[in-house]
């Protein structure tokens, strides 16, 4: 989860930086100071996905988000060790807050342990 986190914070600050590093206040030719004052409001829009299916590890992950504005909607899931698959739907808005939905996905599968002798 923090690696979702930090890709997540990553693209944003990368957006942020596209908005703000434009025009600001200077001084002119004639040696007036410019007073003109801007302010510059990066609308948070974007939208990413990634995924990961490594036969010899077993790593298989995948993950979806999209945000517009305040809205933020999204997906991730793993394989899991007993061979089920973790499904996490999620959303996240200023009126209702961060909601997400866990399902399980197919049977898990314990490795069969025999204890004592057989005859």
């Amino acid at each position: 989860m923090f690696k979702i986190i930090a890709l997540v914070a990553c693209l944003v600050v990368v957006a942020s930086a596209q908005y703000y590093g434009g025009e600001h206040g200077g001084v002119s030719g004639y040696g007036h100071h410019h007073d003109e004052h801007k302010d510059y409001y990066a609308y948070p829009k974007y939208k990413f996905e990634y995924g990961v299916k490594d036969p010899h590890t077993g790593d298989h992950k995948s993950q979806w988000e999209v945000r517009d504005g305040d809205v933020v909607k999204g997906q991730y899931s793993l394989h899991e060790a007993d061979g089920t698959e973790r499904v996490v739907e999620y959303k996240s808005d200023k009126h209702s807050g961060f909601e997400a939905v866990v399902k399980k996905v197919g049977h898990a599968h314990h490795p069969q342990v025999y204890g004592g002798y057989h005859h």
